[in-house]
């Protein structure tokens, strides 16, 4: 990674909000499902996932679907939400302080593969925890997936951003925590990161210069 860096584009999940996918499948297995491996997993899953991400399909499309998959009918979209929502833990302390610094100084993008549902929880949260209208003030652009009909790792997402934003991707760095993503990024000719446990965005920008 150079350090001729002017644009960051920083993945969502696990790089500036906490969460985990066992939370989900630990919860979709309390509601009775067993089959949950099946079709939920951090590495691959259902297509309904994929479609949900990319807005094809509405929230009240991807319950019933979830009610399809899991062979559990009977199930509310109360219970199907909370299941859905439980991966999502929250943004750690000095992480939106991080992202208004490093705003002054880069040119900041957010990139994120996510869904109806998750949205309005997470922006529920935001303005519950921090007083925020959602993370537009951290960032020049967001692009949220089902927003935008495409989702990572497909390379027309990452074309979109660096395009609509004239980015030389030799002067951008993309941080994801999935290595699929850093992929196509890297192909793209896109400076890359790969966020691991217990790295933090706050450890890789202390000794960022």
């Amino acid at each position: 990674m150079n350090k001729d860096i002017k644009n960051i584009i920083f993945d969502y999940g696990n790089v500036i909000f906490k969460i985990d996918f066992k939370r989900t499948q630990a919860a979709f297995e309390a509601l009775g499902i067993k089959n949950v491996e099946e079709f939920y997993a951090h590495k691959g899953h259902d297509p309904l996932f994929d479609e949900f991400e990319k807005g094809n399909i509405t929230a009240a499309e991807f319950r019933d679907g979830i009610r399809k998959v899991s062979q559990h009918p009977e199930l509310t979209d109360q219970q199907i939400d909370d299941a859905w929502n439980s991966l999502l833990i929250g943004v750690p302390d000095g992480n939106h302080e991080l992202l208004l610094a490093l705003k002054q100084n880069y040119r900041t993008f957010l990139l994120s593969n996510i869904n109806e549902i998750h949205l309005a929880y997470i922006n529920k949260y935001l303005k519950e925890t921090f007083g925020l209208d959602g993370n537009e003030g951290f960032f020049e652009k967001i692009y949220y997936s089902h927003l935008v009909g495409k989702r990572k790792p497909n390379h027309d997402i990452f074309e979109q951003v660096l395009a609509e934003n004239e980015l030389n991707p030799a002067e951008t760095l993309f941080i994801d925590d999935s290595p699929q993503h850093l992929k196509t990024a890297e192909e793209l000719g896109i400076q890359t990161y790969l966020m691991t446990y217990p790295d933090t965005i706050q450890q890789l920008f202390s000794s960022f210069s």
